[in-house]
């Protein structure tokens, strides 16, 4: 056997594995990074099936070269509903929403690290966002950032020097204002009342959990955006969600978090819009969100160009609308999801004490 069919049965078999890994239920942090690569490994089969066919025909070659056709069917089914090939789950608003009844947010992973304040300050410029939440931000972005306070009169001062600092601004006004640590005491998300100058009224989400690596389980993510789902649920009134989710679009954990919070994603049918990481584009997977329940439309979606950050930010435009909810279906949660969301908190809650 020669070494080029020993090589191309190593990546076939490395794929397969990579694919198969996510449907393992363990929120172990290896395990749990293999949601992320879906449109990197997928990218990576056909070449690897041609040449694991060109450089050999024994037995063990065809199995896995079935096994790749199985796989690249496996990641499409997860890749294909973020892709203009699917009927979008979120509507799109009609071009003459009354503005009274939109809001602009912006979503920005900042790097706490990154220093290029200017050109963050002058992507929120010329959007002119009504809301804009800031994550990763410490002391010197709560500095850089202060002359926002002048446009936005509203919001949310929780600088932190951890990775996890957040800071909300908002020209609308906020109302029940509260900054939780939901699972870990330094990872803070926040939630506010907002009111629309047609008078209508959402609360927001702003969340950013700790991610999932080698090393680190991803319990504690899964089991903040559960509690943000639940409450959501129980809430029940317009509600947007937003932030860095430290999960990509196609994973069970966010396809539970949206069915036990009955919100739409809308990536559905119009692209992954990938954010991280911006500055390897071969590696790209969509990490910054906006979910939101079935009163709203969608106006604009569109992922800004990079402000120094290893983020791209996200701009979106929804619109309050009374025939929204005849227009959508949210998605539900059944006994299964009940019972999968009931352990990811339990298990949360198991590894912030430990």
């Amino acid at each position: 056997m020669s070494f080029l069919s020993v090589a191309a049965q190593v990546l076939a078999l490395a794929l397969i594995v990579a694919t198969l890994l996510p449907f393992w239920r363990s929120r172990t942090g290896l395990v749990r990074t293999f949601d992320f690569p879906r449109f990197q490994i997928a990218a990576a089969i056909p070449p690897v099936l041609i040449l694991l066919v060109a450089s050999g025909h024994d037995p063990l070659s065809l199995v896995l070269g079935a096994g790749l056709l199985g796989a690249l069917g496996l990641q499409l089914r997860h890749i294909l509903p973020f892709t203009r090939l699917t009927t979008p789950a979120a509507r799109a608003a009609p071009a003459q929403a009354d503005p009274a009844s939109c809001v602009a947010i912006l979503i920005a992973n900042v790097l706490q690290s990154n220093r290029a304040y200017d050109r963050l300050l002058a992507a929120v410029e010329a959007s002119d966002p009504d809301l804009f939440l800031a994550l990763e931000t410490d002391a010197g972005w709560r500095d850089a950032l202060s002359p926002l306070r002048a446009r936005y009169p509203h919001g949310v001062d929780q600088a932190q020097d951890n990775t996890y600092g957040l800071m909300l601004y908002s020209r609308l006004p906020l109302d029940d204002v509260r900054v939780r640590f939901l699972i870990e005491d330094d990872v803070p998300s926040v939630r506010a009342g907002v009111t629309l100058p047609s008078g209508d009224r959402f609360v927001f989400h702003g969340v950013h959990p700790r991610p999932p690596h080698p090393g680190n389980s991803s319990a504690t993510r899964d089991g903040e955006l559960v509690l943000v789902a639940r409450e959501v649920a129980r809430e029940g009134g317009p509600t947007v969600v937003a932030g860095d989710l430290n999960d990509v679009a196609w994973s069970r954990t966010t396809g539970l978090f949206q069915a036990i919070g009955g919100l739409l994603d809308p990536r559905v049918g119009r692209g992954a819009y990938p954010t991280f990481h911006a500055h390897w584009p071969m590696l790209r997977w969509p990490l910054d969100h906006v979910f939101f329940s079935e009163h709203f439309l969608l106006a604009r979606l569109e992922r800004l160009p990079n402000v120094g950050s290893d983020h791209f930010p996200i701009l979106i435009t929804l619109c309050r609308d009374t025939r929204a909810e005849t227009m959508q279906e949210p998605p539900s949660a059944d006994a299964e999801d009940r019972r999968e969301a009931s352990e990811a908190v339990a298990e949360a809650r198991e590894a912030a004490q430990s």
